[in-house]
């Protein structure tokens, strides 16, 4: 193959887990199943994930009887059965490593790196001294200080923000520092602002993965978050595969939240979003330019809009909205190009936790040289798709040691 020519297009379906993580007693999420849990809803419509070959995935038709069987009976449901004879693009399942089940470093091992211990979380809020240097740092107080759901926040703390012009502090069950405030009261830019002297603030033993802005407008009690969200997050411990392919010449375009994820390293080009439809439509922009490289797309409405918020059906109509374009997905592409399809983690809907769920995820490959119905198999780290993307384009594994995964290229590369 001409090495000129190759381009992976790589999109994390932000949460979508399909459960059976091996240590999930660890993490307090036995039973766990984002995808299973959305299969659940009527709404739940996929044939070309189907045909791309996603039931094939050993366990995961099981699993998802056996969540329908414990829902609401008598609905009619889509028969996830389809196409299993005869799937288009190879299919397998990946174990995660990383000790953490959050957006940071489940992209982290995608890439390559295997973290050993979680990035810090705050049950109980963040220390007085971490606050205290924030509002020295900003010239303004604090609101909050604990956990909290983003839309919950804002309708609880939100008048009193506006009358006092203090800034909503609020974490999750994720390594996040979350800065509420509304856009008439601190402008976009001085929220902006006050994220990056947080981050400056959060590092060493308080360095939490992201720091994220959370703004939002309206008038109580109907605030709502607008999309001027922005991740400021504590960059790669050590190099990635986005490095290796960026310092070869090849170009790794971000789309959607990943130039956020990887605090700009290894990025060439990024490109913002507001939606999953809006991170499709640009991915698929992306398949029309010319470039030799990689695209990285992460689609996070699943995770943020539904998964956080328990809204089953919600998660459900996201994935099979994606499904509905899938086919574009596909016409788009080039003779030389893969399309991966993965996720980082879990965010059970079903579950009765809001928080992401420690779960397998997915990986589905399609393209004109991948050989249909491969078996990847079940995969020992996400890793593996660092190292199969770099072996894609023709990295010798002795100058890609720092990457601890294992290629499956070999599997489905006719």
């Amino acid at each position: 193959m001409d090495q000129s020519q190759k381009r992976v297009f790589l999109i994390v379906l932000d949460s979508m887990g399909i459960g059976r993580a091996p240590d999930v007693a660890d993490f307090g999420d036995e039973g766990s199943n984002t995808l299973a849990s959305a299969a659940t809803s009527s709404s739940f419509i996929t044939p070309n994930l189907a045909a791309a070959g996603l039931y094939n995935i050993p366990g995961l038709i099981e699993d998802i009887e056996e969540k329908r069987a414990s829902s609401v009976p008598g609905e009619k449901r889509f028969d996830v059965s389809e196409s299993l004879s005869e799937p288009e693009g190879a299919f397998g399942r990946c174990i995660s490593q990383s000790m953490g089940k959050d957006t940071t470093i489940g992209h982290w091992e995608i890439a390559g790196i295997i973290s050993d211990k979680p990035l810090p979380v705050y049950p109980n809020g963040f220390p007085d001294e971490i606050l205290q240097a924030f509002s020295s740092e900003t010239g303004r107080g604090v609101l909050c200080n604990r956990p909290y759901s983003g839309t919950d926040v804002i309708r609880d703390y939100g008048p009193e923000h506006m009358k006092t012009g203090d800034l909503i502090v609020y974490t999750s069950a994720d390594s996040v520092f979350q800065i509420a405030a509304h856009e008439s009261i601190v402008p976009i830019e001085e929220l902006y602002r006050c994220c990056e002297a947080a981050r400056r603030i959060l590092r060493g033993e308080h360095g939490v993965g992201r720091v994220i802005a959370r703004p939002f407008e309206g008038e109580y009690p109907r605030f709502i978050r607008t999309a001027n969200r922005h991740d400021y997050s504590i960059p790669p411990p050590r190099r990635t595969m986005l490095d290796d392919l960026s310092e070869s010449g090849k170009s790794v375009i971000g789309v959607g939240k990943i130039n956020d994820i990887y605090a700009g390293r290894g990025i060439t080009d990024a490109h913002r979003t507001v939606s999953n439809q809006d991170g499709i439509s640009r991915t698929i922009e992306m398949m029309n330019k010319h470039f030799s490289g990689l695209c990285f797309t992460n689609l996070v409405d699943f995770d943020s809009k539904f998964g956080h918020r328990n809204d089953i059906d919600g998660y459900a109509d996201a994935i099979s909205q994606f499904d509905r374009r899938l086919p574009e997905l596909l016409a788009a592409m080039q003779p030389e190009d893969l399309l991966m399809i993965t996720a980082d983690h879990g965010c059970d809907p079903m579950s009765p936790s809001t928080d992401h769920s420690r779960e397998t995820v997915p990986i589905l490959v399609m393209g004109r040289s991948v050989r249909a119905g491969a078996d990847i198999g079940e995969r020992e780290s996400f890793a593996d798709i660092a190292s199969t993307i770099l072996d894609y384009f023709g990295f010798i594994s002795e100058n890609t040691s720092h990457i601890e995964g294992v290629s499956f290229l070999e599997k489905i590369i006719n």
